[in-house]
Formats: C-alpha cells, structure tokens, sequence
C-alpha cells in the first residue's frame, strides 16, 4: 500500500516570517543610523548611547559632551573691495547712462582689474590751458556725472594728472596744477550739494602717473586728465546679504 503523500501548508514557512521580521528590524535600524550620521556629533553620540543603554549592550561609562571649537576667522578691514559680478553689474550700468546721456565722446569709462572703475575726462573739457578754475560749459556734464554716481554705493576719488610740460608760471608745479584742479571739482559739487561731500576726496599727481609717455604731443594731450576713481563704500557684512539686481 503507498504511503500517502503529505501535503505542504500554503504560505511562507513559518522560519522564513520570523527571519523577514528580523531582517526588517535590522535594515530599519541601520537606515536610522545612516539618517544620524549627517546630524550633530555630540546629538550623535547621545543618541548612539541611548540606544546601547535600550538593548543591554553599554559597558562604560557614556561619553561626556564636548563641543566643536569655533576658530576666529582674522579681522577684515572695514570696506572690502568690490566682487567682480558686483562690480561688472556697477560698470554696465554706468556705460549704460553715459550713452544715455551722451557722455560717451568726453567721458571714458574704464574697468580697472582691482575692485575701481575709473571715469576719465580730457582736461580741456573741464579748464582753460593753464587754469585751475573750471570752464563753465563743464558744469552740465558734471552734473551729469553726479547723477549716474550718486544711486551707487561708491565713492569718489578726484585724482588730477598733467604732463610733463613745465608750468610758465614759477610758483606752480605741475603738482600744484594737478591738487588744484581736484579740488576745484570738489568744491563745484560740494558748493552746488551736488555730491555728498563725505563720499569724495581729491588727490594730485601731477606728472608722476602718466597713462602714456610724454614723448608727443599726442600723448601728453592723454597725460592732462582728470580721473573720477569710483570705489566701493559698503561695509564687509553688506556684501554677505543678498543684492537686489540693478534696473537698467
């Protein structure tokens, strides 16, 4: 007589249930383990002893708390020069407005590879050969000028260069011509309260700074200038909050 056959129950065996149980709980708890690694180290460890101190498993004594120790980052100087997108974003926007105001043809604007943009003006457009008073007809552009500085946070540093001509008169040197005409300028705009007076200064070189040789007259024509230095005026915790983009 054949032994009959026994029939296998339906479903998972019992030992498999219990092991996809276990197999569960340990993926889980490795899963939480991973979650706290990218936490606090010091809630890290708390957490890593609270669990031993659940399961049995702590032999010593639990970690004390320690903290992290924060290096002093060096003192940074009051104003700090100007990032390059900031800057590039101030220069588009003064090139913008001097072709607005069709300043193109008398004034240079120029991006200096510091944090400076630099406005350059041929000194016959401002004086008379000679002169350290300013030629009326100048005033208007100046203004001008005024009006395209004065929403940016910059300053302004009127520098005044000549050439190498000596000057007819034997009480003047060139760098005589050159302090005295910065400072006529400087005093247009603060006479006029064009220009806040604190966001200026005015400086002379005379011929100690030329943009090309004196050795035509051509290039000494380049040498008589007078050069509007814009620089940044905000403070270093300024730049670290978000800029609202420039209109154009």
């Amino acid at each position: 007589m054949a032994k009959k056959q026994e029939e296998c129950p339906l479903g998972a065996p019992l030992w498999m249930v219990t092991f996809s149980d276990l197999v569960t709980l340990l993926l889980t708890f490795f899963v939480l383990l991973l979650s706290m690694a990218s936490m606090d180290p010091v809630k890290f460890v708390q957490a890593k002893t609270s669990i031993k101190d659940t399961f049995g498993w702590r032999t010593t004594a639990a970690p004390k708390q320690y903290t992290i120790p924060v290096i002093q980052s060096p003192p940074k100087a009051e104003f700090t020069p100007i990032p390059r997108e900031t800057k590039m974003t101030y220069f588009k926007r003064v090139k913008n407005d001097l072709e607005m105001t069709k300043l193109m043809d008398q004034v240079e604007a120029i991006e200096k590879d510091n944090d400076s943009i630099v406005l350059r003006i041929h000194d016959s457009i401002l004086f008379d050969k000679g002169k350290t008073s300013l030629n009326p007809s100048s005033y208007p552009m100046l203004r001008k000028i005024a009006d395209i500085v004065r929403p940016l946070p910059m300053t302004i540093r009127i520098e005044g260069h000549t050439d190498d001509t000596p000057i007819a008169r034997p009480s003047m040197t060139n760098w005589d011509l050159s302090v005295d005409r910065a400072v006529s300028v400087m005093r247009f705009y603060n006479r006029g309260e064009i220009f806040s007076i604190d966001r200026m200064a005015a400086v002379g070189y005379g011929d100690t700074r030329p943009v090309s040789p004196n050795t035509s007259e051509e290039n000494r024509q380049k040498n008589r200038r007078v050069d509007f230095i814009l620089k940044s005026n905000r403070k270093v915790d300024q730049f670290n909050r978000p800029v609202s983009p420039i209109p154009f």
